[in-house]
């Protein structure tokens, strides 16, 4: 997508990189609760804490001495996701998804041994995925089963949304939807769809991938106008009490839908992109405006409800392609 010019994007409420990083990050970010997202087993235990529903941890290897020992901590699983805690853009993450004696299956159907897993386990406690390379601690989670509702939309992987946080408010949405070419991870710069959701209902608005409109899934084939996500009410929820425990103004909120669980919180970012404005084809900075208008201390469920009465696809200003 290329855009006219900046006058044009300003006026059209597009959030710019500078922007982002000087305003939203510098202003509303206090540094030292990064911590609190940038590692994803404090971030885990946190909302266990505040009663915020998470995917199941079922163990985490800390130390070199302790990978030898994965074989017990793996004994009659046959689904997990192995993950750095400080890792970022997908890197790191291990989804096993089925397993058979003495070989585990990816989503691809690609097979791995114990001893794959314990030296994947090595390079993460070695810092090989984490953020400035620091070294790690392996989280083992649950697999999240995902919601039948997905099985149209995704291509080898569980698809998420996030949803983008302005000061406690639900303010944009996108649900990222894996495909072939991203190797079944919901990462957009690998080559996953992200599909523009209305903040106010969960229907799908517009679809891209590599920053260009697409109509259908690349793999699946199917319309992505037909999309409406479950849960929604209880998305905007979750993600608006995120807020609440971690006291970041500018937030990214990545949630995925349990077939049995329902909606849970898999993590957050203290440093949200900008590709949730072309997914959604409008900018953002008129709903961070209109959010700087509203009253403060309001509770999870007032903002939420903010939200609901003040935005939607029947007010948003769209970018022309």
């Amino acid at each position: 997508m290329i855009f006219a010019n900046p006058f044009k994007l300003k006026k059209l409420g597009v959030l710019g990189m500078n922007k982002r990083n000087v305003y939203c990050i510098g202003e509303h970010n206090d540094r030292k609760q990064y911590p609190l997202v940038d590692d994803k087993l404090k971030t885990k235990i946190l909302a266990e804490e505040a009663n915020i529903a998470v995917p199941k941890l079922l163990g985490t290897v800390s130390m070199q001495s302790e990978v030898r020992k994965i074989e017990k901590l793996l004994e009659g699983l046959h689904g997990f996701v192995i993950k750095p805690a400080q890792g970022s853009g997908g890197k790191g993450i291990l989804v096993i998804v089925d397993r058979k004696d003495d070989f585990f299956f990816k989503p691809s159907g690609e097979h791995v041994t114990f001893r794959d897993i314990q030296q994947h386990i090595s390079n993460t406690l070695s810092g090989l995925y984490s953020l400035g390379g620091k070294p790690d601690v392996a989280m083992i989670e649950e697999l999240v089963q995902f919601d039948p509702i997905f099985d149209r939309y995704s291509f080898e992987g569980v698809p998420d949304i996030r949803i983008i946080l302005y000061k406690g408010f639900p303010a944009m949405a996108m649900l990222r939807c894996s495909t072939k070419e991203s190797d079944g991870k919901a990462n957009l710069h690998q080559g996953a769809v992200g599909v523009g959701i209305d903040i106010t209902t969960g229907e799908a608005l517009s679809a891209v991938q590599h920053n260009h409109p697409v109509l259908n899934h690349p793999d699946t084939g199917y319309d992505f106008s037909e999309l409406a996500i479950s849960h929604w009410q209880n998305m905007l929820d979750l993600s608006a009490r995120c807020y609440d425990m971690t006291q970041l103004g500018y937030l990214g909120v990545d949630i995925v839908i349990d077939k049995h669980a329902g909606p849970l919180i898999l993590e957050l970012n203290a440093r949200p992109g900008l590709a949730i404005q072309i997914a959604n084809q409008m900018g953002i900075l008129n709903r961070f405006d209109v959010i700087d208008k509203a009253p403060t201390n309001l509770s999870a469920v007032e903002r939420v409800a903010f939200t609901l009465k003040n935005f939607g696809k029947n007010i948003q200003l769209e970018l022309k392609l």
